[in-house]
């Protein structure tokens, strides 16, 4: 009595398998690495914001507490760096004219200050700028 042989099951397959499935995976791995190359360029871009945002508060805020406005420019070069250049902080303090309040009142001894910080990244100057008022005798008995 003979006996029936199993059908044969295509061979060939197998590899064909493999070989999608190498490429799928390295289409995701590309695409992981490509993300995490973006997040970390996005984080890096933050953090250097932060840092200029920090710069300038802390500007502001020593222009602020002095006793004495006086009008003109103050530049100071810092000792931090931002992305491996120096940042140059401009001061400038500015006499607001004719500045009256909601009852018609005219506001006397009012100033503009604003903060410039510059330094020089991805081969250009940058530039962010922070700015408020104050009244000249804020600090004074």
């Amino acid at each position: 009595m003979k006996r029936p042989c199993p059908p044969k099951r295509p061979s060939g397959f197998l590899m064909l398998e493999v070989v999608l499935a190498l490429g799928i995976f390295g289409m995701v791995a590309t695409a992981f690495a490509v993300a995490l190359a973006r997040t970390s360029d996005a984080a890096q871009l933050s953090q250097r914001r932060m840092q200029i945002n920090r710069i300038l508060d802390s500007a502001l805020t020593a222009t602020l507490s002095l006793p004495t406005l006086e009008e003109g420019t103050e530049t100071a070069v810092l000792d931090e760096e931002i992305g491996g250049a120096q940042v140059e902080v401009d001061t400038v303090v500015i006499p607001l004219e004719d500045l009256v309040n909601q009852d018609g009142q005219s506001l006397q001894e009012m100033y503009r200050i604003v903060v410039t910080a510059h330094w020089f990244e991805n081969g250009e100057w940058q530039e962010e700028s922070a700015d408020t008022w104050r009244y000249s005798r804020m600090y004074q008995p």
